[in-house]
């Protein structure tokens, strides 16, 4: 089985409350309290290891609020690396309303990176040993554009293979690297990338496709929220329809649906396994509200129900 490494440049505290109604002005008493470690590449490894895989995070934390999430990551018997900055991080808030069963999400950006807190980052990274490093979530402010590109240089010169997750410049710099094994846009943030409105399934195939027949990335998967996702691959591209569930929630599920698909490759399945175990893990990982993320039990209960391919 192979390791991975996770990088997560702007990690978060998640909270989740429920309340029954939000109304402003007034204090609003809520229950179901829950503290969790986020971020991209920490929810990742939290799944990753859930699947029975091992995996290394690599954050930034600062402030008061660092020693706070270090301390969630430990609850979770992460193995951590972290790396020390001046600003707090991050808290993001998550909030049910019973009476509507709507759910609220607040995510602050984050705290500023100095050069020297993303440089000392960099040098970190160039002790990692891992078969896979992913790279994933946004990039504070502070720390430049082609951040992951650096990274999936230096990680790829070392022999690892990249996984790419983000959004924005921080992902065009990423494919523009190149070199990828695996890369995670949503159908806006591949639209963002390519600069058009892409439609239907069709159009968001070619697009992917683009990226694959370029040599940027063996594999791009597009997930559309409740349409699906689409796997583009040198054998051409392919979609899955969303199963159709009652979702609780929406955090945490495109993570899920990374950590899923790159454990399954990581293992030795093919890639179209990989990429229904990534659906199912996206699914399980709704099923619940708040920051829970995909459940083991619940990404095989999904599964059942995606067709073969």
């Amino acid at each position: 089985m192979k390791t991975i490494a996770t990088l997560t440049m702007n990690p978060t505290i998640d909270v989740s409350y429920d309340v029954g109604k939000v109304r402003h002005t007034h204090k609003m008493r809520t229950d179901n309290e829950h503290y969790a470690p986020g971020g991209g590449g920490i929810n990742v490894a939290r799944v990753f290891a859930r699947l029975g895989g091992h995996a290394r995070c690599f954050y930034l934390s600062g402030g008061a609020t660092g020693p706070a999430l270090d301390g969630l990551i430990d609850l979770h018997q992460l193995v951590r690396t972290r790396i020390a900055i001046a600003g707090p991080t991050r808290v993001a808030a998550d909030v049910l309303e019973h009476d509507t069963g709507k759910e609220y999400r607040f995510t602050p950006a984050g705290p500023h990176v100095s050069e020297a807190e993303w440089q000392d980052c960099l040098d970190q990274l160039a002790e990692a040993d891992c078969d896979v490093m992913v790279l994933s979530g946004s990039l504070p402010p502070g720390v430049p554009d082609d951040y992951y590109a650096r990274v999936s240089r230096m990680m790829r010169q070392r022999g690892s293979q990249v996984v790419l997750d983000s959004s924005g410049k921080a992902l065009a710099a990423g494919i523009a690297e190149g070199g990828l094994l695996l890369i995670k846009p949503s159908q806006g943030e591949l639209q963002q990338y390519v600069g058009r409105k892409l439609e239907d399934v069709a159009a968001i195939g070619n697009a992917a496709m683009e990226i694959v027949e370029s040599g940027k990335a063996r594999l791009v998967a597009v997930t559309m929220g409740h349409e699906g996702a689409v796997l583009a691959r040198a054998g051409g591209p392919v979609f899955l329809p969303a199963l159709k569930i009652d979702a609780a929630s929406a955090v945490g599920a495109g993570d899920s649906f990374v950590a899923a698909m790159v454990h399954a490759l990581c293992r030795g399945d093919d890639e179209l396994q990989a990429f229904r175990r990534g659906m199912a893990a996206g699914s399980a990982a709704v099923l619940r509200a708040g920051t829970d993320l995909a459940r083991p039990a619940d990404i095989e209960r999904m599964l059942e129900r995606i067709a073969p391919l």
